[in-house]
């Protein structure tokens, strides 16, 4: 992370952006300051960054808003993984493969092992991200973030633990805003795994709002005794190590807190039922006159303990998306054989349409969750802060595998994807609930919207609201000359820049060498990026101060620059690729991006071309899956001859899968 390190200045104490829009549109003090301080702490995280890397300077703000698209800052490029870390890695696949293969992994609660847990501490697993000089591997987030999806391949959930220790766990927080003594304290056991980690933030009455926290810290002598209750922690267990989100003074804190290795009157655990995460320990934590020592208070340069809660959160996000390109490729590997074997009317599935069309879509979500993994990754180790590209992995990568496995998995499958034992059955919720980790979907749309309207908002449109608020105007007139004569200081700047924006041609973008359709479509995103600036102000000038109640639009537009970056990212992603599938995938997953954005049916082209790369799926040819076992064939039966299938009813009118 490019930081910077400044000293407090009279700004930390002045109302936020949002506060201040909230409070011009009539909403209550309340909901100002509650909102204020969520954007405040955006703030003070986003100071933490180096001019350069800031938000406004990031690739997908400056898509939008500047003339012309920084093309080279979307594109990604294959890390190179040091020999040391390399070795880590393949020594973790190794102890996972060997327990898969051995059927060891779980124990008899269906919770993962604690001795697959110590044999991946063994070899280096719990360090990656940790620094090298406290005996972790230090390894470049571009090199982790798809070993994750290498991970997934082999177990989803051991992969997420990853993430779950080194992103938005104790991990991060330590390394980014614990003192050198801190470090020192806790990295060398979260590191060699001797203490585990999670992230204690969710309360019973805070989720999407954290100015809802009730978890108190109250400083006594050398300790602050602490009172309150968590819920939803996952990786949670007596003995190991959290990042425990509370109030100090009535501001949000951290505190590093090793958990007791038994539950006791001061700290127990709350045990409920959850359909997801059924692999890992998920639980509440109640808290009753706990104690930890004051020197566990992580203290940021500035800010407070939401500033240190939403750091973490990109990695965590960019995980998620890496987590599902490794989920579904495990998917695809199970639809081959089934569709291989199922024989409708004479001829095996395979050779439909429809499952050729699924296979085929399925393999661009994978390589566009890819193209996502490895920019958002790249941009973190530059130095970015990231917030608006990792909103978009971590959105997209939940919502690719929810529809991975619904509609495409799944209804291939048909009814057995409801077995016991069938892949799909066993773990509907696990592919569901990423859609509310890290941030729910629509919701963390409206955070990505509000990044990007933000200086947009500052610049133009706030003075423009104070100028009314100290005017008494609420529904302005430009033909009222009262009107327009208080407001034509402020609006004049505004109008520079629409008739610019309005009247000159859209700014060309330089595009590397490309094959010609990943050009079309890079260029296509291009260009409606461009647009999308003018969209976005028209929509704020509608609905002025009354914009935060405009929800679904919000969300809407978040959505279609959303997809915009994706498809420009994956059209990169698939040009640079040497393997043809890759660039067929990333083709298919382009052509469906451009059908939504533009609301155009899809032509027999686009159809010819998904059921050709679904066909060629099924022969094989899709590389990344090579070597992945499928889970076996449930209720198989004895094929009949071809004689046989002409004669039988179902050949009249039997099922299609």
């Amino acid at each position: 992370m490019a930081t910077e390190t400044t000293p407090p200045t009279d700004t930390d104490n002045e109302a936020s952006f949002a506060e201040t829009a909230l409070k011009l549109g009539g909403k209550s003090d309340d909901e100002a300051r509650r909102t204020g301080a969520i954007d405040k702490a955006d703030d003070q995280v986003e100071s933490l960054f180096a001019p350069q890397y800031q938000t406004v300077n990031s690739p997908a703000h400056r898509a939008v808003w500047e003339r012309g698209v920084p093309v080279e800052l979307f594109a990604s490029v294959d890390p190179e993984t040091p020999a040391d870390i390399r070795k880590v890695m393949d020594d973790s696949l190794a102890v996972v493969r060997r327990h898969r293969d051995a059927k060891t992994v779980l124990d008899d609660k269906g919770k993962i092992t604690e001795e697959v847990m110590q044999e991946l501490a063994a070899v280096g697993y719990w360090g990656l991200l940790v620094d090298k000089e406290h005996g972790g591997s230090g390894t470049p987030f571009a090199s982790f973030a798809p070993f994750i999806t290498e991970m997934a391949m082999l177990d989803p959930t051991i992969a997420g633990l990853a993430s779950v220790h080194g992103c938005i766990g104790a991990v991060d927080p330590v390394r980014t805003f614990g003192t050198d003594e801190q470090k020192q304290r806790f990295l060398p056991d979260l590191g060699n795994g001797n203490r585990l980690s999670a992230f204690a933030l969710t309360e019973p009455c805070a989720g999407s709002d954290l100015t809802a926290l009730r978890t108190t810290a109250v400083l006594e002598g050398d300790e602050f005794v602490v009172n309150g209750e968590k819920l939803f922690i996952t990786n949670v267990v007596p003995g190991r190590t959290i990042g425990l989100v509370c109030l100090v003074e009535n501001k949000p804190a951290v505190l590093i807190v090793d958990l007791p290795k038994k539950e006791n009157a001061n700290f127990q655990l709350r045990k409920y039922g959850l359909w997801a995460l059924k692999h890992t320990y998920n639980q509440g934590i109640i808290f009753n006159d706990f104690r930890v020592p004051k020197e566990n208070l992580l203290t940021p340069t500035k800010g407070d303990g939401l500033t240190i809660a939403y750091h973490g959160l990109n990695l965590g996000r960019v995980s998620l998306c890496a987590n599902a390109a490794g989920t579904m490729r495990i998917m695809l590997a199970s639809m081959i054989p089934w569709a291989n074997f199922r024989v409708t009317y004479s001829a095996a599935i395979a050779k439909r349409e429809l499952v050729q069309r699924r296979m085929g879509e399925m393999a661009g979500l994978i390589v566009a969750c890819d193209a996502l993994t490895a920019w958002c990754a790249g941009l973190i180790d530059q130095g970015y802060r990231g917030e608006m590209e990792c909103v978009i992995a971590k959105i997209f990568g939940s919502e690719a595998q929810k529809h991975a496995a619904i509609e495409l998995f799944m209804k291939t499958h048909g009814g057995r994807s409801f077995l016991h034992g069938h892949l799909l059955g066993d773990n509907v919720h696990e592919y569901l609930a990423p859609c509310i980790y890290e941030g729910e979907g629509e919701m963390l749309a409206m955070a990505f919207f509000k990044s990007l309207v933000k200086d947009h908002g500052k610049t133009y449109f706030e003075p423009v609201g104070k100028v009314l608020a100290a005017h008494g105007i609420k529904k302005p007139n430009p033909f009222n000359p009262a009107h327009a004569w208080a407001l034509k200081g402020v609006a004049l700047p505004y109008l520079k820049w629409l008739v610019g924006r309005k009247l000159l041609p859209t700014a060309k973008s330089e595009l590397p060498a490309m094959s010609g359709e990943l050009r079309s479509y890079a260029e296509f995103a291009c260009t409606n990026m461009q647009k999308m600036s003018v969209e976005i102000s028209d929509t704020m000038m509608k609905f002025q101060l009354s914009l935060a109640d405009r929800q679904c639009r919000m969300a809407e537009l978040s959505q279609r620059c959303q997809d915009l970056i994706t498809m420009l990212c994956t059209s990169l992603y698939g040009s640079r690729h040497p393997d043809e599938i890759v660039r067929q995938a990333a083709e298919v997953m382009c052509e469906q991006f451009q059908q939504k954005y533009t609301g155009r049916r899809h032509s027999n082209r686009y159809y010819k071309k998904v059921t050709q790369l679904g066909g060629a799926i099924a022969d094989g040819a899709f590389k990344s899956i090579a070597g992945l076992d499928p889970d076996e064939i449930l209720m198989p039966y004895e094929q009949a001859s071809t004689a046989e299938q002409a004669d039988s009813p179902e050949h009249v009118g039997g099922r299609a899968n």
